[in-house]
């Protein structure tokens, strides 16, 4: 036993040394992870053209994804916990690997759905587990760095995943952005084999009754809940925007992909400022970025047409969608500061929630009101989020909630 632990010891510091290749082949697993979530929202016109289902139907893709996150991700991450990192890492990514191929065979949306229900089991337990991995590969007193490494992985994923696959799809079409995938997810998984050390669990593998403390805290749920609604409004005209840019604005589909690109690269200044903001003030920054992202969505769809003033909606609505992900996930953990972790993931699985609804209330509000009504119905619910983080914000001030 004591020379099993020696050994395990000996791989870690072995590691250690090479912790940079490690930790930069992890932010690429959290690309390719998180793209794979992220891609069909670019490919959903193409998709349901060559399944001939409606764009409705199609954006049901995005919910199912979601709400299986939500529903499966806390109690996955906890199961799996025990199992050693680098098996798990690569049986993740194998996983991930088969999904994509069968996405890429589907011949109706039964079979895409399944392709879709599988990788959404695997994906938060990556998301769990993948800070923890990073320090313990990183060492001592550098794993701020080395998860900030990992999480830039999973927020260029966030930023430029929709629009690389939409650009591969108009290349190799939209089963093709699958099969580069898949690719990609198995050359990933055999580097993860042969580099990663062997990295025992963390000895801590089930949430304490402290940990578990926050779900009693009427302050945190607050927070859970303002994510909640935060994501359905981002997601209710996010989900659509590569059919809002085709049918409304007029955008050819061979450039769908790259305004979806410059929608992320814009997103980019988000990602700093919100980054900067929510450690001052964490419900300041909320207000601020969702009356931008409110703005540039009731703006973006009846000027469509505008070419200038898109641009500007365009814009607006990217930093504000970028800033809103880091400013939930700060927020949520400092809110449950007594448990980071579980808090992390339980944004996790808020964020998810809000994604399902959103796509399921865009896919109604298109179906009943038409693809122009998306702005203000997402507007409406920003403006929602906006009353609670304000409220939270007087109720903190008055009675320290």
């Amino acid at each position: 036993m004591q020379s099993s632990a020696a050994a395990d010891a000996v791989q870690i510091q072995a590691g250690q040394s090479g912790s940079h290749v490690q930790i930069l082949l992890m932010a690429i697993a959290g690309f390719i992870i998180v793209t794979t979530e992220f891609v069909i929202v670019g490919l959903l016109p193409a998709l349901a053209r060559d399944l001939n289902i409606s764009i409705t139907l199609a954006g049901q893709l995005v919910t199912l994804f979601a709400f299986t996150v939500m529903l499966f991700g806390p109690v996955l991450t906890a199961k799996l916990a025990p199992i050693e990192r680098k098996k798990l890492f690569t049986v993740i990514l194998l996983v991930f690997a088969a999904s994509n191929v069968l996405a890429a065979v589907s011949s109706n949306i039964w079979v895409l759905a399944l392709a879709r229900f599988i990788p959404a089991l695997a994906l938060p337990v990556f998301w769990g587990t993948a800070s923890e991995t990073a320090g313990q590969l990183a060492g001592p007193g550098k794993a701020g760095k080395a998860v900030a490494n990992v999480y830039l992985g999973i927020s260029a994923a966030l930023v430029f995943g929709v629009p690389l696959g939409t650009v591969a799809a108009d290349t190799v079409g939209w089963r093709g952005s699958f099969w580069i995938l898949a690719g990609v997810s198995l050359c990933i998984a055999l580097l993860m084999q042969l580099l990663m050390p062997k990295l025992p669990a963390s000895a801590d593998k089930h949430p304490t009754d402290k940990q578990t403390r926050i779900l009693r805290n009427p302050r945190f749920l607050l927070h859970v809940l303002l994510s909640v609604i935060t994501f359905t409004a981002m997601f209710t005209a996010y989900t659509y925007l590569a059919d809002i840019l085709q049918r409304l604005a007029g955008v050819p589909a061979s450039q769908v992909g790259w305004w979806l690109m410059g929608f992320g690269a814009v997103g980019m200044i988000g990602n700093y400022l919100g980054g900067s903001m929510v450690d001052r003030t964490p419900l300041g920054a909320m207000v601020l970025f969702l009356v931008i992202l409110a703005a540039g969505m009731l703006l973006a769809i009846p000027f469509a047409t505008e070419f200038w003033v898109l641009i500007v909606a365009l814009t607006a609505w990217g930093i504000a969608y970028t800033a809103l992900f880091p400013v939930c996930q700060v927020r949520v953990m400092q809110a449950g500061a007594n448990a980071q972790a579980l808090a992390a993931t339980l944004n996790v699985s808020a964020a998810n929630a809000g994604i399902g609804f959103g796509a399921l209330i865009g896919g109604l509000g298109i179906s009943q009101f038409g693809l122009h009504s998306l702005g203000v119905i997402a507007t409406l619910i920003a403006a929602l989020a906006v009353v609670l983080a304000l409220l939270m914000k007087r109720l903190s001030l008055t009675t320290q909630l």
